[in-house]
């Protein structure tokens, strides 16, 4: 079987599973919907108008002349009631939306990163990003910085990842090795700096500490017009660079000797993965595992092909974490996603190891 068409096989499967997940998480709740009823929301929430309507004569006597009316009316409606409508797409949708598009950049985003660092133990915050984003958002609710959490947190993130690479890079060329022990250190200095805002957050500490739970409570459409912007371009200039990295696997010599511009490259793949993990980490805080579990559970089914592991990846990244979020929120009390993912993924990371199924890339 053809790339393209492996690629294609999975993606549409994966998209199918995705569509599913997603009637069904904005299905449960504390009021259960039906999803048919959920469905036939959505469709009306995408319905057209139907066009051109039948002729209006307009004019008196003989001379009236048969004028096209416009049709207004949605080509189709399904009647469903009002509450669950305003449920559906006032509450549910979004948050679903939300997590569907911070689990596909996060997926994307440590599918990279392994690849890059030839590491199958990689994440996003490898290189701090998300403890980046950490203290940009900590020190928003903790600090009168006079700037939004989710700005501060973007901004944090992009900052430290700015960061790393000035500390690792030398004479013009980024060792690895150096980029991710500049990152391990960077990551411990940021801990400590979270620590001490929490310690002098007072009456905002149960904000800032939920918060670095990870989680989508509220989440609104405005939140989905923030991230989609940035995560799509993002992922597409991934892709583009999904045969270089591909390349990169066999070593820097030997991308080299083969025409690649690796230090172009890998900064190129450097920034945009920072950025696409702070396009999903600035809106649901820090979310674990799903860029860790997700690029190494589908690198077992389809293989370390870049340019078929990166799409299902990410697909599977949004499946992973729309699931979750709907486990999470479907409890007798709500908890943080960020949990859930932690108490799912951590078990099935141990059972990979002791099955010896994380192997090198």
């Amino acid at each position: 079987m053809s790339r393209r068409t492996l690629t294609g096989s999975w993606s549409a499967g994966l998209l199918v599973v995705l569509v599913a997940v997603i009637l069904l998480g904005a299905a449960l709740g504390p009021v259960r919907i039906d999803p048919a009823v959920v469905a036939k929301v959505l469709l009306n929430a995408v319905s057209v108008p139907s066009g051109v309507g039948a002729s209006t004569p307009v004019g008196a006597g003989p001379l009236t002349v048969p004028v096209p009316r416009i049709e207004t009316a949605p080509a189709f409606e399904f009647r469903v009631p009002e509450t669950h409508e305003t449920i559906v797409m006032r509450i549910r949708l979004p948050r679903v939306v939300l997590a569907a598009i911070v689990g596909f950049a996060l997926a994307a985003a440590g599918t990279v990163m392994q690849g890059f660092f030839r590491n199958p133990m990689a994440d996003p915050s490898i290189i701090g990003v998300s403890s980046g984003a950490a203290v940009g958002a900590v020190a928003s609710i903790v600090l009168p910085i006079g700037i939004g959490l989710r700005p501060a947190a973007f901004v944090g993130a992009i900052v430290t990842a700015f960061a790393v690479y000035l500390v690792a890079s030398e004479n013009g060329r980024t060792p690895v090795a150096t980029l991710l022990l500049a990152g391990i250190a960077i990551q411990t200095f940021l801990g400590a700096v979270i620590s001490y805002l929490l310690i002098n957050s007072g009456e905002s500490l149960e904000q800032a500490v939920y918060w670095l739970m990870g989680h989508l409570h509220n989440s609104t459409w405005s939140e989905v017009a923030l991230s989609l912007p940035v995560v799509v371009p993002a992922f597409v200039l991934l892709s583009v660079y999904a045969s270089d990295l591909n390349v990169l696997l066999l070593g820097e010599e030997d991308a080299q000797s083969l025409g690649i511009e690796v230090e172009r490259t890998k900064r190129v793949l450097l920034a945009t993965a920072s950025v696409i993990t702070a396009a999903g980490v600035a809106v649901s805080g820090v979310i674990g595992f799903v860029g860790l579990i997700v690029p190494h559970m589908m690198r077992l089914l389809v293989g370390p092909d870049h340019r078929i592991l990166l799409p299902t990846s990410a697909l599977a990244g949004s499946i992973f974490l729309v699931a979750t979020d709907t486990v999470a929120r479907s409890g007798p009390a709500e908890v943080p996603v960020g949990i859930v993912t932690a108490a799912l993924g951590a078990p099935f990371f141990l059972y990979l190891l002791r099955s010896r199924e994380v192997r090198a890339l």
